[in-house]
C-alpha cells in the first residue's frame, strides 16, 4: 500500500479518566501493564470477566494529566458502567471526551515517518493538539490519533494522508488478520489467546493481578489454546457473523467480521491442517482458504 491514507473511525470514541489514582486504578483491572502508559508511550489493554472471558478491548494513551481510552462507540458507556463499579474511594473520574476528541487511523506506505514516529509499537508523540501512536497491537497497521473532533482528518492531510473512508481501513486490518472489538470477539464467550492478544501485544505476564488474570495464565501456561481466529480469503457471498464453518460434514469454526472477500474466522487448529492437505473449508454458500498472518506464533 504505496499511498499514505488516513480515516475516521466513527465507530471509535474516547474515554477520559482523570485524577490521581488513574494509573493504580486501571492496573488492577486490565490485562496489560498501565505502569508503561506515558505521554511518548500508549498500550493496547482488555477488560476481561473473572472468568477470563473477553468485555472489552482499548487502546490507552496519555494527553496532560489524564488518560484516554480508545474504545468501541457503541459500547462506551457499557465499558464506563463496568469501570465505575471498581472505583470505589479512588480518586479518578470517568468521562465521555467524544465531543473534543474524533478517532482516527493513518496507515499504508511511510504513515509512521510522516509522523514523525518509530516503528515500535506504541510509540506516541503530541500531534496537532491530540495524539498520534504506532498502533501498539502491530506497527504494520500505521498509527493510531486522538485528534480534536472540530480539526477532524485536516491535519493529517496537510501531512501528505489521503482521506478515505473507514472500509477501506477496516479491509487493510482484516488483511492482516487483525480482530475488531466485540465484532470478531464475542462478549463474555471469546478467549483473549484465541484472539492473537498476546502477539498483539495486549497481555502483560509480569505485571500483578487483574481481572480475569488467572484463567488467561492457566491458558496460556497449561496450552489450552485448540483454537485460533485468523483471516480467510472469501470465494462466494459474505458469510454473516456467526455462521458456521464447515469441514466437510464436520464443525470447524464459526465466522466473524468480513468486507469484500476477507474476513476472520475462529477455526479448530485441527482443522487447518487438513484444510493444508485439500480438504475444502465451507461457510454457508462460500469457500474459505485460511491464511496464517505473519505475526501468529501458533
Amino acid at each position: 500500500m504505496p499511498e499514505r491514507l488516513c480515516a475516521l473511525l466513527a465507530d471509535r470514541a474516547a474515554l477520559e479518566i482523570a485524577g490521581e489514582d488513574r494509573r493504580a486504578f486501571l492496573q488492577g483491572l486490565v490485562s496489560n501493564d498501565v505502569e508503561k502508559v506515558a505521554s511518548d508511550r500508549a498500550i493496547y489493554a482488555a477488560l476481561l470477566t473473572a472468568q477470563g472471558k473477553y468485555l472489552h478491548d482499548f487502546f490507552i494513551a496519555a494527553i496532560g494529566d489524564a488518560f484516554y481510552l480508545d474504545a468501541e462507540a457503541a459500547r462506551l458507556a457499557d465499558l464506563k458502567r463496568r469501570l465505575s463499579l471498581y472505583k470505589l474511594r479512588a480518586k479518578v473520574a470517568l468521562g465521555d471526551a467524544g465531543a473534543r476528541y474524533a478517532v482516527a487511523a493513518a496507515f499504508g506506505g511511510e504513515a509512521l515517518a510522516a509522523l514523525g514516529l518509530p516503528t515500535e509499537p506504541g510509540a506516541a508523540a503530541a500531534f496537532a493538539g491530540g495524539i498520534a501512536y504506532v498502533d501498539p497491537r502491530l506497527p504494520e497497521l500505521g498509527a493510531r490519533l486522538l485528534l480534536p473532533r472540530e480539526a477532524g482528518l485536516a491535519p493529517l492531510e496537510r501531512a501528505g494522508f489521503a482521506a478515505v473512508d473507514a472500509g477501506a481501513y477496516d479491509r487493510f486490518r482484516l488483511a492482516l488478520g487483525i480482530p475488531d472489538g466485540s465484532r470478531d470477539l464475542p462478549v463474555e464467550k471469546a478467549i483473549l489467546l484465541e484472539s492473537g492478544f498476546e502477539e498483539l501485544n495486549g497481555v502483560d505476564w509480569q505485571k500483578g493481578c487483574y481481572i480475569g488474570q488467572e484463567l488467561t495464565a492457566r491458558t496460556k501456561y497449561r496450552a489450552l489454546i485448540r483454537k485460533r481466529l485468523m483471516p480467510v480469503a472469501i470465494d462466494g457471498p459474505l458469510p454473516p457473523p456467526g455462521t458456521k464453518v464447515m469441514l466437510g460434514e464436520e464443525e470447524a469454526g464459526e465466522m466473524r467480521s468480513g468486507r469484500d472477500g476477507l474476513g476472520l474466522a475462529l477455526l479448530r487448529l485441527e482443522a487447518l491442517d487438513e484444510a493444508a492437505a485439500g480438504a475444502p473449508l465451507t461457510a454457508g454458500d462460500a469457500r474459505l482458504t485460511p491464511k496464517k498472518p505473519a505475526w501468529a506464533n501458533f
